[in-house]
């Protein structure tokens, strides 16, 4: 039995990523928890439920374009998440650069399932 969107490489590296982001929030000030905090961790966890959504109803195209098209701007926002938290000195410059480059390619994964959709159709029984 397939894993269904657990299996696709982009559910993979957005998971892999979120969950670091969790972790690497956890020494974050506490003055921050009810803003930056809370935001960068919603944003990344919401690139992978926005993914699952969307493979869940891939059989209705514009649907599931408009699902991986949210978990792209998902991606983009908590990009910008990673911005403050560099410019706050939560983060250094070399763990940003690792976690913006691999949303990077998280986008350009994402891109690809808008651009072709057809691909993640599933097959007639």
């Amino acid at each position: 039995m397939s894993e269904g969107f657990k299996s696709l490489n982009v559910y993979q590296l957005a998971y892999k990523l979120a969950m670091e982001i969790f972790h690497m929030t956890k020494s974050f000030p506490k003055e921050e928890t009810y803003s930056l905090t809370d935001q960068i961790r919603r944003a990344s966890r919401s690139v992978c439920s926005n993914i699952s959504e969307g493979y869940r109803k891939r059989r209705y195209l514009k649907h599931f374009v408009s699902k991986i098209t949210d978990s792209d701007g998902e991606a983009s926002e908590t990009m910008v998440w990673l911005d403050f938290s560099k410019d706050c000195k939560y983060l250094s410059e070399e763990k940003h650069k690792e976690l913006y480059e691999q949303y990077e390619e998280v986008g350009r994964m994402l891109g690809g399932m808008i651009d072709n959709p057809e691909k993640f159709l599933p097959k007639n029984k």
